[in-house]
């Protein structure tokens, strides 16, 4: 992208981050933000990553370490058009004895949109320690569920400056 993500202005807010922030607000009781640093000008609960690389894995070891819910719903920044549909029905489909369920689509896992339990944490932590970054392969390893959706347009992700345009124009900026 060529910038921080989530410090791009998006639906009506200064920020990405305080977007999502704002509007998962209105479905959950706790909402956190994941982040390196303090780098928002808004009121949001941060969990700071806790080890020095940098990836969705470390964020996730860095949640289970700080909060004492068993577990979460995790959604990426730059996902902006998954919706309470999504988390409704990632909820329906969680059962017992799984350490994660997630959502697909018909482009692939989405790892990044998803029900995480801390049981997942003792495999985390030893993928952190064996320098394996991927969610995929921790999800491989874990006990997964993975929830089929239709749409793809959903799970689009902002990784580059013409799907951020393609994303305002589409929430109607």
């Amino acid at each position: 992208m060529g910038s921080d993500k989530a410090l791009l202005p998006f639906g009506g807010y200064a920020t990405l981050g305080e977007y999502q922030y704002r509007r998962l607000s209105k479905i959950f009781k706790k909402v956190f933000i994941s982040t390196r640093s303090q780098k928002f000008d808004f009121g949001a609960p941060l969990i700071l990553d806790r080890y020095p690389e940098r990836s969705p894995l470390v964020a996730l070891v860095s949640l289970f370490e700080t909060i004492p819910e068993e577990s979460c719903f995790i959604l990426s920044v730059d996902a902006p058009f998954v919706d309470e549909t999504v988390i409704a029905k990632l909820y329906r489909e969680e059962g017992e004895g799984c350490d994660a369920v997630i959502a697909r689509s018909p482009g692939g896992d989405q790892p990044l949109c998803g029900i995480y339990r801390r049981s997942i944490l003792p495999l985390a932590r030893a993928r952190l320690r064996e320098g394996d970054h991927r969610l995929g392969a921790l999800l491989k390893a874990a006990e997964s569920s993975f929830v089929r959706f239709g749409e793809e347009t959903l799970f689009e992700n902002l990784n580059h400056p013409d799907e951020y345009r393609e994303a305002l124009r589409r929430s109607g900026e």
